[in-house]
């Protein structure tokens, strides 16, 4: 099955697509940037970068530290992040209904 990837660019040199808000799921489901991008086969360092750019680029944060008490710190979305990662998926969902039309008699097995 044909599938799209998207990719919005939001202003000069800042992007977003399935990377970044793979990411963003992952670190509202992890609670934290480090157990995202273990999850994500990425390291550290790579998924900061790209939430550092992602806060920069919306010029707020799209992802927020939370302070820990025994278990330590962590991060969760904020209300942006989830947002973006809510319009995304929409947009993403919208596209795919409206090309896949256009791409279903080359898919089928048909001549």
């Amino acid at each position: 099955m044909a599938r799209l990837s998207i990719r919005i660019d939001v202003a000069p040199g800042f992007r977003i697509g399935p990377g970044k808000v793979q990411l963003l799921e992952a670190i509202a489901e992890h609670g934290s940037i480090s157990a995202a991008g273990r999850a994500l086969g990425m390291s550290y360092r790579r998924a900061w970068t790209l939430v550092e750019a992602m806060n920069n680029g919306f010029g707020r944060p799209v992802v927020e530290a939370q302070t820990g008490g025994k278990a330590g710190g962590g991060a969760r979305l904020s209300g942006l992040g989830a947002e973006v990662v809510a319009r995304y998926r929409a947009v993403e969902r919208a596209a795919e209904a409206s090309a896949l039309p256009h791409f279903a008699g080359l898919l089928s097995s048909d001549p």
